[in-house]
């Protein structure tokens, strides 16, 4: 277990982690603010607002890269997993997976939903009709939805890769930065841990009503939960690959996926409990992580910082590495 006492920080830069955190979350509210003083989400620029805010995290990422040396020069590319792509083979499959299996989540996220009674399908589509009706302009001829619906989930995979884009905001922070950063207390409180404050980063417009409608804290601690489950699925990801771009593809995929519900639901869901990030996901999300623990896909860990991406082994979660 030498490569590994060298590979991974011997403790977590906490000084640095909460000015990360402080600096992604104010930036945060900082660029939903005019949002807040002006018509909420309803304001036109929420659009554009909403990818702007996508990049608060990375911002942050880079100045306490640069400003606090955290890491270190020489070794910053592995420990933001941006490169490089060792080994190579793995981290193209991730990716690959990472591209196309959120959206297999989501579908099986809906079908859950529909077995708990949380959402009723509608395979005439009738509601999805009612939406794009609502949104075309008056005497506007309505397409046939039966092609529409095509569009929606033939859409998906180009949607993933475009969604990616601004996905990677988030992703150099969260599982760029934070997540190697808080490494040493081991794989699980850090991916418990990088996931809340994800969660918690979404709160100026949560509190607005963005994803579930709840303008209260309730809407917030959905969002940890729902950020913690999907952190754990995309922090594996990067923990596997020793490469970010894993997490950024799934990150795209989930985005581009997320309103799928909205498509087949006879009337407008509970995103609370339908969604992508409500209690049917969790449900899902649940299922995938007992397998990957069962198959032990969370003990073996290539490095993050300083090597080849050679496979390391993690027989114990915090354990303390002595000195080298």
């Amino acid at each position: 277990m030498t490569a590994a006492r060298h590979s991974l920080p011997r403790r977590v830069p906490w000084s640095a982690v909460i000015v990360f955190v402080a600096l992604a979350c104010g930036l945060a509210w900082l660029v939903a603010l005019p949002l807040w003083l002006g018509a909420g989400l309803a304001s036109p620029l929420t659009p554009v607002l909403l990818p702007v805010m996508m990049f608060t995290p990375a911002v942050a990422a880079l100045i306490v890269t640069f400003a606090l040396r955290v890491p270190a020069p020489g070794g910053r590319t592995r420990f933001l997993g941006l490169w490089p792509l060792r080994p190579a083979k793995r981290v193209v499959w991730l990716m690959v997976a990472g591209w196309l299996v959120p959206p297999v989540l989501v579908v099986l996220t809906i079908l859950v939903a529909a077995a708990l009674g949380f959402v009723q399908i509608d395979l005439a589509f009738g509601g999805f009709a009612a939406q794009i009706a609502a949104a075309l302009p008056p005497g506007t001829p309505m397409p046939p939805i039966e092609m529409l619906v095509i569009a929606q989930f033939a859409m998906i995979p180009a949607g993933a890769l475009l969604n990616s884009v601004l996905a990677f905001g988030e992703e150099l922070g969260w599982r760029g930065w934070l997540l190697p950063a808080l490494r040493p207390l081991g794989t699980w409180p850090a991916l418990l841990l990088s996931g809340a404050v994800w969660g918690l980063w979404h709160s100026p417009v949560i509190l607005l009503g963005y994803n579930f409608g709840r303008i209260d804290f309730s809407g917030v601690l959905l969002m940890v939960a729902g950020c913690i489950a999907w952190g754990i699925l995309l922090g594996w990801l990067r923990l596997r690959s020793a490469s970010l771009w894993p997490a950024v593809l799934a990150h795209g995929a989930l985005n581009a996926a997320a309103g799928l519900v909205l498509v087949v639901a006879a009337s407008a869901p509970d995103m609370a409990l339908a969604g992508p990030l409500g209690v049917a996901a969790w449900i899902v999300i649940a299922v995938v992580v007992l397998v990957l623990v069962v198959t032990g896909q969370f003990r073996h860990q290539p490095e993050l910082a300083d090597g080849h991406g050679r496979l390391l082994s993690v027989p114990r979660e915090g354990a303390v590495n002595p000195p080298s």
